[in-house]
């Protein structure tokens, strides 16, 4: 392999599956070694986060001599997890992952307690649902005292990890502005913690890490490690902000990223507050805001019709008039979360490969019907979507996207583009440049383009009035 053009850095994604990790040239872009280790995850959508440390010490090992000249590195890491760590730094319980809706009940009274949707909107950027770390540590103080009691420290999966490279244990500890924008208790409007809401859920801001800013650096490497001791570790951010950095948006690029969750956002100069709570109002990883829509039934979803219909997950076949709507795991967008999946509309001549089209249909629907919400009113509605995620190399996604949007699509080359994103971020501080403009130094965004097709109106009106008649039977506990 040639030599690098500039400096190495390292670029780690934690997600919900598995940990990643790159070994970034700084200069180029051009990946020069790559590693990943699998996590587990319960039943209850919890996980050890020591296994996703020892993911990441894994991935980064299995990047070879390249890993050992780095200069610096930063993780990305899957949102909202609620880590809590004892007087001995190590977690007190699994940590409570963003697709566990157990919390809902313990929302629905927050959200009532602290003045309505309006209110939290406007204070905090977004309306809770059920996946933000304030609904988990609400959850956790009704239903595990004694765990709640015991926690020094509360962080999400990013800063944890960020934590044990850097040796800050429960006594220090950094997180970022767009990570913690998901947290529920972070004010976009003061861009503080908000002492209100975590007096009322009984958090001591002292357990909370602190906030550092855009190109500050969040410590140095520790000895001990599979990384050279003191290269510099950037704050890291979550794995949505990391996406943004990984293909340098710039306002009014929409994107659609299809994975476990399926997700909607787009760059902005506005921040957000969304009363209905479909956009949640996130910061970016630099100075701006990164508003989003996102469900918790995606792929994997899809997946398990295939299954259940004995097809392969391309098997598609059009026309027919069921409606499926996916939402297995209860729903994030729209806000349902004690919804089960539902069928509607089958008929004798419903074929498996027409329900497993509609199944598709469903899992695209909520996340354009947020898109609009998500753009400001200066984007230019012809501007392409970007298809990233998992199912981004599917016919079926990418050709299901294309039919209910009515927008041109383009499918970025880039893998791994929240590592790649935290690559960036590493890479802007060692080089004092902002992330996203080294992304698009590296040209991330490039890629497959499809025109504009016709938008199946018929389809949408399906979907649309299946999950409007269906409401009180999807909010049934």
């Amino acid at each position: 392999m040639a030599a690098p053009d500039g400096p190495l850095v390292i670029g780690v994604d934690s997600s919900t599956q598995s940990t990643k990790a790159l070994v970034v040239d700084a200069a180029t872009g051009t990946v020069v070694a790559r590693g990943q280790a699998p996590h587990v995850v319960t039943a209850e959508h919890d996980s050890d986060p020591e296994q996703w440390w020892e993911a990441l010490s894994e991935a980064v090992a299995q990047c070879g001599p390249a890993a050992q000249r780095a200069a610096a590195v930063s993780v990305a890491g899957q949102q909202h997890g609620l880590v809590a760590l004892g007087a001995d730094d190590r977690p007190v319980r699994n940590a409570l992952l963003w697709n566990d809706t157990r919390s809902a009940p313990q929302r629905d009274r927050l959200i009532e307690e602290l003045g309505g949707p309006a209110a939290w909107a406007e204070r905090v950027g977004s309306v809770p649902p059920a996946s933000f770390t304030v609904t988990k540590w609400a959850w956790l103080t009704e239903n595990e005292p004694k765990a709640a009691a015991a926690t020094r420290a509360v962080r999400l999966p990013h800063d944890y990890l960020t934590g044990r490279l850097t040796g800050q244990g429960v006594d220090g500890g950094t997180t970022d502005r767009g990570d913690a924008s998901g947290s529920g208790w972070w004010a976009s409007a003061t861009e503080s913690y908000d002492e209100q809401i975590l007096a009322h859920v009984g958090l001591d801001p002292k357990l909370l890490p602190r906030v550092v800013g855009a190109g500050e650096a969040a410590g140095t490497v520790r000895s001990g490690l599979p990384l050279p001791e003191g290269i510099l570790v950037a704050a890291g951010t979550g794995d949505n902000m990391a996406g943004a950095l990984g293909l340098g948006l710039v306002p009014g690029q929409p994107v659609l990223s299809l994975g476990t969750s399926g997700t909607v956002y787009a760059v902005t100069e506005r921040r957000p507050a969304d009363p209905t709570g479909i956009v949640a109002g996130f910061a970016d990883a630099g100075s701006g805001w990164l508003p989003l829509a996102c469900t918790l039934n995606c792929t994997q979803a899809v997946d398990r019709f295939a299954t259940l219909l004995g097809l392969e997950r391309e098997a598609t076949e059009p026309g027919g008039t069921a409606v499926v709507l996916p939402f297995l795991d209860g729903e994030r967008t729209p806000d349902l979360p004690y919804a089960s999946g539902l069928v509607h509309g089958l008929r004798h001549a419903t074929t498996g490969g027409q329900l497993l089209q509609a199944a598709y249909d469903g899992a695209v629907f909520a996340l354009l019907r947020a898109l609009d919400s998500v753009l400001d009113e200066s984007a230019d509605p012809a501007e392409p979507i970007l298809l990233i995620g998992g199912g981004a190399r599917g016919t079926a996604w990418r050709e299901t996207v294309r039919r209910l949007s009515g927008r041109p699509v383009r499918v970025p080359r880039a893998e791994e583009l929240v590592a790649l994103g935290a690559a960036a971020q590493a890479a802007g501080l060692l080089l004092g440049r902002d992330p996203a403009a080294v992304a698009r130094d590296w040209d991330t965004a490039a890629g497959p383009a499809y025109e504009a097709v016709e938008r199946d109106e018929a389809a949408l009106a399906r979907l649309d009035a299946t999950l409007r008649d269906a409401d009180a039977l999807l909010r049934r506990r």
